[in-house]
């Protein structure tokens, strides 16, 4: 397996401390607190791991504070409720003894029902696109050493714009864009709940980032301060992130110093299998930093 992955993967295998309790680990990904993804993916963990026979299907997150990449996270599971067909969980995540982030899921028995869906954008097929997931060493150079630091890491997931990328000089163009990804190396295990965790985690690329699109802004040049404040996820479909999903986000408003994204993730089939929306502090600043 790619060593990046393997690393996320051991990342989600979080400790058990308690009935309720799971301790876990962060990595430093070049941005100043720890990656916003990695603690929503590790708070579904835990909650998953207070469930049987039933899967997630929504959850909706609050960022509270910045977390800190070089301190364990106590993550702390409430049971809310166990229904005939349907759980309810509270995950609250702690570090140096306050809470930087909280979360409701729910979780159900799978069964059938109704059916309908949107149907997907037709756009090249990712084969056909360059690879972003780094930046050409050409272009790293450019940019201050905190951007490269950011930029250089390996990824555990590949990602392939359908739109082109301007990183030195941002374009003024419509709040939306499309974004294939995959986790890298070989096929993962057939575990769904491993699936929607690790898309959890992923779902947090390039979503805020949408919001800033209309207004020649960006985090990584320096002129704008940007921070999630939430995020929310359905869950629809089985899907599979060790095979191409294209994330299709819009952001429809930004107002008062936040931008608001939401999305939808289609398997390359044309299943819609999840939507996502997250809300975020988009600051614009007079001077780079």
């Amino acid at each position: 397996m790619h060593q990046t992955l393997a690393d996320l993967l051991s990342l989600l295998e979080l400790e058990r401390l308690e009935v309720n309790l799971f301790r876990g680990e962060s990595r430093d990904v070049g941005s100043p607190q720890v990656f916003g993804g990695q603690v929503l993916g590790q708070a579904l963990v835990a909650a998953s791991r207070t469930v049987e026979g039933r899967v997630v299907h929504s959850l909706h997150a609050y960022f509270l504070r910045r977390g800190d990449f070089n301190a364990p996270i106590v993550y702390e599971v409430d049971r809310s409720r166990d229904g005939a067909s349907f759980s309810s969980r509270r995950v609250t995540a702690i570090q140096h003894g306050e809470q930087i982030f909280h979360m409701a899921a729910s979780f159900q028995v799978p069964e059938q029902g109704l059916e309908h869906q949107i149907g997907m954008p037709d756009v090249p097929a990712p084969e056909t696109l360059p690879d972003f997931t780094r930046p050409p060493p050409e272009l790293l150079e450019r940019l201050p050493l905190r951007i490269q630091k950011f930029l250089a890491i390996e990824r555990p997931f590949e990602f392939r714009s359908v739109q082109p990328l301007t990183f030195m000089e941002p374009r003024k163009t419509a709040p939306a864009r499309q974004v294939w990804f995959r986790a890298v190396g070989e096929r993962l295990p057939d575990d769904e709940t491993l699936q929607r965790c690790l898309l959890a985690y992923v779902s947090d690329f390039y979503l805020l980032d949408t919001a800033t699109l209309p207004h020649r802004t960006s985090a990584l040049i320096g002129n704008a301060v940007m921070a999630s404040i939430d995020h929310a996820m359905w869950f629809h479909r089985p899907l599979r992130v060790d095979d191409w999903l294209l994330y299709v986000m819009e952001s429809p408003s930004a107002s008062g110093a936040r931008g608001f994204a939401r999305a939808s993730v289609f398997a390359r089939d044309g299943r819609l299998v999840a939507s996502t929306a997250q809300e975020g502090l988009v600051r614009v600043v007079d001077t780079p930093r």
